[in-house]
């Protein structure tokens, strides 16, 4: 397939029928910004009915972040498509009861401010389960719904540094480095939206009512940190920034190539740290003597000499292109991949080939390429189905707090 050839939007090539496995679900989004709304983004874009509730005036700050094209982030086109918007102002009275009617038709309503916010306007766990038994409630913070850090409030930064990733992110003897993105707020978001198909399940499947799914960002990211905690309890031992490389696991790292062209980082990643593998990855770089070394044939025996085994392959790369060290060790069937940009991944053909990369349009009628639908489902796949909304745009479909159906 050709990178730059259009993917149809919305995908008019997927099974008729196929309006999603969560078609008919009614999700209720009172989030801003990030974790709540991407959660609820997921549900949508596999056909669950998204209402979305802004503030009047400016809605939701994510509309002013990062890039703008005439006045709207260009995130908010990705993070908000799928969904329909509806300003209420939940500090008053009457956005409470328009939460209130609509809370008492949803099967799913999604938040993420500070603990004790909502209970504050009257809209807390308690008061809606009691109005609506089937509800699921899935709240995304800091710090969780208890425990004496939940009244503190809490973002990405703070739990991706509770959670032990960011002390780990960076250069050996360097300060601590953040991902290039808000990924603790992602995880999170990932993290709810298990919590409520989980819930779902227990509700449809096996007879039960709703329940409260709690995340929390700090708890998102420690789930990710494999040995973190173990390694330190059972040897004491508090793993350190390693940059590039994966510690204890060898070779796996980033590795210098010669440069070539307009490249201004020529590198390329090698996993060679599966033991036929490694074998493999030392024929292909002239080093069958590292590949027959009995010491090295498992992993333990080379994480003791992880950088011997870096200074080697890094020899080797540094000769070549990265092209070059590509073909070599794809011919090899060796991990390898260069460092993706913003600008290879929309002329990737295989992005493009798994319709990764979508030519949408926005309300205005405008192109734009947004990512593609993750995961992949055979039989009944998600798919775009509606422009990120404009702010309030369907009001006039909860007037007088029912729930209709999309226009």
């Amino acid at each position: 397939m050709d990178a730059d050839a259009p993917t149809p939007w919305p995908h008019d090539d997927q099974p008729h029928g196929a309006a999603g496995p969560l078609a008919g679900v009614r999700v209720l989004e009172l989030g801003q910004l990030i974790a709540g709304p991407f959660a609820a983004r997921v549900l949508a874009d596999f056909g669950a009915d998204v209402i979305k509730i802004e503030p009047p005036g400016q809605g939701d700050p994510l509309r002013k972040w990062r890039l703008l094209r005439d006045g709207t982030s260009v995130w908010w086109e990705v993070q908000s498509r799928n969904k329909r918007s509806v300003c209420a102002d939940l500090r008053t009275p009457e956005g409470q009861t328009l939460v209130r009617q609509l809370a008492a038709q949803a099967d799913v309503l999604i938040e993420n401010f500070k603990p004790g916010t909502l209970e504050g306007w009257g809209l807390g766990w308690e008061a809606l389960h009691a109005l609506n038994p089937r509800l699921i409630m899935l709240r995304v913070s800091g710090y969780g719904q208890t425990g004496p850090y939940a009244h503190k409030p809490g973002f990405a930064i703070l739990g991706e540094a509770m959670g032990g990733l960011r002390y780990l992110t960076g250069e050996p003897g360097r300060v601590p480095v953040r991902c290039g993105v808000s990924i603790g707020d992602s995880i999170a978001a990932l993290h709810g939206v298990i919590g409520v198909l989980l819930a779902l399940y227990h509700r449809d499947a096996r007879g039960g009512q709703g329940q409260m799914v709690d995340v929390a960002l700090y708890e998102s990211v420690f789930n990710l940190m494999e040995s973190l905690l173990p390694e330190y309890d059972a040897f004491g031992v508090v793993r350190q920034r390693a940059g590039s490389a994966l510690p204890g696991i060898a070779p796996s790292n980033a590795y210098r190539c010669r440069a070539a062209g307009d490249d201004p980082e020529p590198y390329v990643l090698i996993g060679g740290n599966g033991d036929g593998i490694f074998r493999r990855l030392m024929h292909a770089i002239g080093r069958p003597d590292l590949a027959d070394d009995p010491a090295l044939a498992h992993n333990d025996g080379r994480a003791r000499r992880a950088a011997e085994l870096d200074a080697a392959i890094e020899a080797w790369t540094q000769q070549r292109a990265v092209e070059e060290v590509i073909a070599a060790l794809e011919a090899a069937d060796v991990p390898v991949g260069r460092i993706y940009t913003a600008a290879d991944i929309a002329h990737d053909p295989h992005y493009a080939a798994r319709g990764m990369v979508v030519h949408a349009t926005d309300r205005e009628g405008r192109p734009l390429k947004v990512p593609g639908v993750v995961p992949k489902l055979s039989a009944t796949p998600g798919r775009l189905r509606t422009p990120a909304p404009r702010l309030g745009e369907h009001g006039a479909q909860v007037a007088g707090g029912r729930w209709r159906a999309p226009d």
